[in-house]
């Protein structure tokens, strides 16, 4: 009960992207009604931003995660293992885009849902969009669970994304979220996880800026690590390019939030890259 009262106010307390287009101008775009998006890119780091696709885009979107930079040379710090994530989005209209991605790592398929609630205005001083996500595990073999049913594979997360921008060049996002489990360890994770995250964007240069996001889990066991990472936007004329380090390896979004092993402290991150190319 103190871990829920905790998640709600920290939900309460923020609320008293990009589709920021790749055009030159775009930072000086203002209108009477709303204020410019606050983030560049779909995703802050690795968790999603408020961003939403427009009305009938599409977005290919490849994410790659290397493996741990702490082994070395040996594997080639960590670019001789990696995951790889392949997806699309299409925008139904302004306020609401439809995903679907498929993750090497457990060989996950995320189905998602996103859509705008409320936009950032002169009247309104955040922007909130929902954002929700079935995934399924085909990595799971009858071998080792012999009763395993379709709806074991399952997984479910619900995000409530709070944006503010407050200048031109500082975004700052809450995230709290909420995961369901079908299938999960009771030692080491439990089948219900309540999260908040928080996450920002930091603009150096016309297209360039720094990203940094961290989610506290607040049902985790020890065994996995409350995930942090920092990345970088660059835009480029047709698409926005992602570089970062996180110390979780995998993509999809229940497993980055819920399945992060690397040790910061102990140099046991993984280096990665989003991209997105929009049609």
């Amino acid at each position: 009960m103190t871990k829920t009262l905790l998640f709600l106010s920290m939900f309460a307390s923020i609320l008293a992207y990009s589709q920021e287009d790749l055009l030159k101008d775009i930072d000086t775009l203002k209108t009477t009604e709303n204020s410019p998006p606050a983030f560049k890119a779909l995703q802050v780091v690795t968790g999603q931003s408020t961003k939403l696709t427009a009305k009938k885009e599409w977005y290919i979107v490849v994410a790659h995660r290397f493996g741990d930079v702490s082994t070395g040379f040996k594997n080639f710090f960590g670019l001789d293992d990696a995951s790889t994530k392949l997806g699309v989005i299409y925008g139904v209209t302004d306020g609401l885009s439809l995903s679907l991605s498929r993750e090497t790592n457990m060989k996950t398929f995320e189905f998602g849902a996103k859509y705008k609630l409320l936009k950032q205005n002169e009247n309104f001083p955040v922007e909130i969009v929902g954002y929700n996500v079935m995934a399924a595990n085909t990595d799971l073999d009858k071998d080792n669970y012999p009763h395993l049913k379709f709806g074991d594979r399952l997984s479910y997360l619900t995000q409530a994304l709070i944006s503010r921008r407050f200048s031109d060049q500082f975004s700052l996002q809450l995230s709290p979220s909420y995961v369901h489990k079908n299938l999960y360890e009771p030692n080491i994770e439990n089948n219900n996880q309540f999260l908040a995250g928080l996450g920002g964007r930091y603009k150096i240069s016309k297209r360039i800026s720094i990203n940094a996001e961290y989610f506290v889990n607040f049902d985790n066991h020890s065994f996995y690590k409350n995930p942090l990472s920092l990345g970088m936007d660059i835009e480029t004329g047709g698409h926005v390019f992602q570089l970062l380090f996180s110390n979780s390896q995998l993509n999809s979004d229940i497993g980055y939030l819920t399945n992060a092993t690397g040790k910061w402290e102990k140099g046991q991150i993984f280096f990665g890259f989003n991209l997105y190319r929009v049609f």
